[in-house]
């Protein structure tokens, strides 16, 4: 099977023109089931930046290939790729909202002569498994680790950790307990929930009998994050005192509705918030609201899947449409730019995102919507979380 594979990548190759008329770029993602609203966001954020942009680099025309992956499933992801690769004959892979199914698709993409721009996946270790990957969303080390500092200046000493037992999870509690513990405080217990997790309430007891004065939590966003928060609310957390802290991922914009007054300020750190103040976002905002056809469902995913296409644009000009994974990716190495986040850059040595990471607070805006307003700036934060995997 392998060697049917190569053989056809290097037939793809081969055959490879050097100023393609079609540019294609495969994207990977939840577009149905439990997480397609994470989907939903990258399509918008890939509309919008094509809207205000064109689908034009130069002569070539780009054209987006979609394909579905409704839950993490790395033999489905990797097997798309390769369709992709081969059949679609694309020069770009993106997307990739869950680690497993990012990591799956590493090994080929130097066969493949693909690089592969993550729009979600947050663990640190993606950009060490190929030097063909590049990062434009946040690893759960750059988001995790400001929130445990907040925690301590909040007078909080114990705290109960409680993650989902993959790979971003497992990099959140590590960040949580490395930065808690450099501050002074303590890491009373924890815990690591099976993905699949639904019913929280034995988890709430647990919290409650920890004797912690706050729980830090991080699950992937959808139907895990706004269960989990509605559970700390409705098993007496809240009321008890225990203070919740989390990354972003916990707050995203499309659950808040959904919460309601139960997440008011509930405290997060995050690379990115819908209402974010600045003119490039809001100019963002309102592309990728025509884009999604509700402002109520933009979350993060979209504004990585704007800066991805960026970078992907970029990486198109600089190989003058030719399909050079190589030079796509070194052309890329230092790009710096104003994102709808703000100013971001691509770190030479690590290709992953340096960003700002934001203290936000869930309050209710003047229009009586929920958001998550910025309090504070951790300005130009690159990935703690490399040290670690090193």
């Amino acid at each position: 099977m392998k060697k049917l594979f190569l053989a056809a990548i290097a037939a793809v190759v081969v055959g490879t023109s050097a100023y393609a008329d079609t540019i294609k770029v495969g994207v990977i993602g939840p577009f149905s089931g439990p997480f397609a609203l994470q989907g939903k966001n990258f399509k918008a954020g890939i509309d919008a930046y094509m809207g205000v942009n064109g689908n034009k680099v130069g002569n070539d025309t780009v054209e987006i290939v979609y394909r579905d992956v409704p839950q993490a499933d790395p033999a489905q992801s990797k097997a798309l790729a390769q369709e992709l690769i081969v059949k679609e004959k694309v020069q770009y892979l993106a997307g990739f909202y869950f680690t497993p199914d990012a990591m799956a698709v590493t090994p080929i993409l130097k066969q493949g002569n693909v690089p592969m721009v993550i729009m979600n996946a947050a663990t640190s270790a993606i950009v060490t498994k190929s030097p063909l990957v590049v990062r434009t969303s946040f690893t759960t080390w750059q988001t995790s680790t400001p929130i445990a500092k907040v925690a301590f200046d909040a007078g909080v000493k114990k705290v109960i950790s409680v993650v989902s037992d993959y790979g971003p999870g497992i990099d959140a509690e590590n960040a949580f307990k490395a930065g808690f513990e450099k501050a002074g405080g303590q890491v009373v217990e924890a815990i690591r929930m099976p993905l699949a997790t639904n019913d929280f309430s034995p988890i709430m007891q647990r919290i409650k009998d920890s004797g912690a004065e706050g729980v830090f939590a991080f699950l992937p966003s959808g139907p895990t994050t706004l269960g989990f928060v509605k559970a700390y609310n409705d098993n007496g957390l809240k009321a008890a005192g225990i203070k919740f802290f989390a990354p972003g991922d916990l707050t995203q914009e499309s659950d808040l509705p959904a919460l309601g007054d139960a997440a008011l300020g509930i405290q997060t750190t995050f690379h990115y918030a819908v209402s974010h103040d600045s003119p490039e976002n809001k100019a963002f905002v309102e592309a990728a609201t025509k884009a999604i056809g509700n402002k109520a469902e933009l979350s993060f995913p979209s504004v990585s899947a704007y800066d991805g296409m960026h970078v992907i644009y970029k990486m198109i000009e600089a190989t003058g449409g030719k399909q050079d994974a190589e030079k796509a990716v070194d052309a890329v190495k230092g790009l710096a730019w104003t994102s709808p986040r703000g100013p971001v850059s691509i770190d030479p040595e690590s290709r992953h995102i340096t960003q700002n990471i934001y203290l936000r607070e869930v309050t209710k805006a003047d229009d009586g919507t929920y958001i998550n307003k910025e309090l504070q700036t951790f300005e130009k934060q690159g990935d703690p979380g490399l040290a670690a995997v090193k």
